[in-house]
């Protein structure tokens, strides 16, 4: 299941039942778990560790140096999880000496083509990142976190589970889990509901997240102030929501409203 075509340094790790195509390198350093498959011309450099069941399609590349002009030869890590899906000419770069060394990518992702992963980005599990969507140097997805085709997400941003980016939107600031953003200089439109009632069953949940998300954000109340409160809901996603607020440190993207009497009595 390893094409003689294949170049593999000796040294590397593969698994059982790993399929390598035509015209991939291997290098000396890398660990390709069981049963997954590396289409033809794709390229897996340096210390990088691939789970079991991944399908990796052709022309992807991981684990080549950072893009970060710091980097000066320090040994640094890339390390996926189980059955992702890597598309054609994604690229994945590894840590850096500055961000802890090591760029961490869960399992049961999908990246679609042209997708890029930065140094030392943190991705959970069952995010889907569409063609050509780009996540700077450090950015932190939770689990299942959408990001739009075309889109881009600067460095040290952090989204929480569910958040989900619009196609073609700039991220510069964090998301809140549950939330959903989108425009050219991305703000949150709302929650992501669509993505809460497939996986929320608990439908007062759902309510609770709606009532905390107008106080947090559309009510024009202090959003520290509001945050800190919603922190002692008796609802767990509440509190995750709230908590996520007072940790930030890039400020959350939401169009802040004048506080009036009237807002108040709403």
């Amino acid at each position: 299941m390893i094409s003689p075509l294949a170049l593999i340094e000796e040294g590397a790790t593969i698994g059982k039942n790993v399929s390598i195509a035509p015209h991939v390198f291997v290098s000396k350093d890398a660990v390709i778990g069981e049963g997954t498959t590396i289409a033809q011309g794709a390229c897996i450099y340096g210390k990088t560790t691939i789970g079991a069941y991944n399908e990796i399609f052709s022309y992807a590349v991981l684990g080549s140096i950072p893009q970060d002009l710091k980097y000066a030869g320090e040994e640094v890590e890339l390390i996926i999880g189980d059955h992702n899906k890597i598309r054609e000419f994604t690229l994945f770069n590894p840590g850096t000496a500055g961000g802890g060394s090591v760029t961490r990518i869960g399992s049961h992702n999908l990246f679609m083509g042209y997708t890029h992963v930065g140094h030392d980005a943190q991705i959970g599990d069952y995010c889907i990142l569409a063609n050509a969507a780009t996540l700077g140097g450090h950015v932190e997805l939770g689990n299942r976190v959408v990001i739009g085709g075309l889109s881009g997400i600067h460095q040290f941003c952090k989204l929480g589970d569910f958040a989900m980016l619009g196609a073609g939107s700039l991220l510069t600031q964090d998301m809140p889990p549950y939330t959903l953003a989108e425009g050219g200089r991305a703000v949150l439109r709302g929650l992501n509901l669509n993505g809460l009632r497939r996986h929320i069953e608990d439908k007062e949940s759902i309510n609770a997240l709606k009532v905390a998300y107008r106080e947090l954000f559309e009510q024009g109340q202090p959003l520290q102030e509001v945050a800190q409160r919603l922190v002692q809901s008796p609802n767990e996603y509440v509190q995750k929501m709230a908590q996520f607020v007072v940790d930030t440190t890039r400020g959350i993207p939401f169009v802040r409203k004048e506080h009036t009497s009237e807002t108040k009595s709403s």
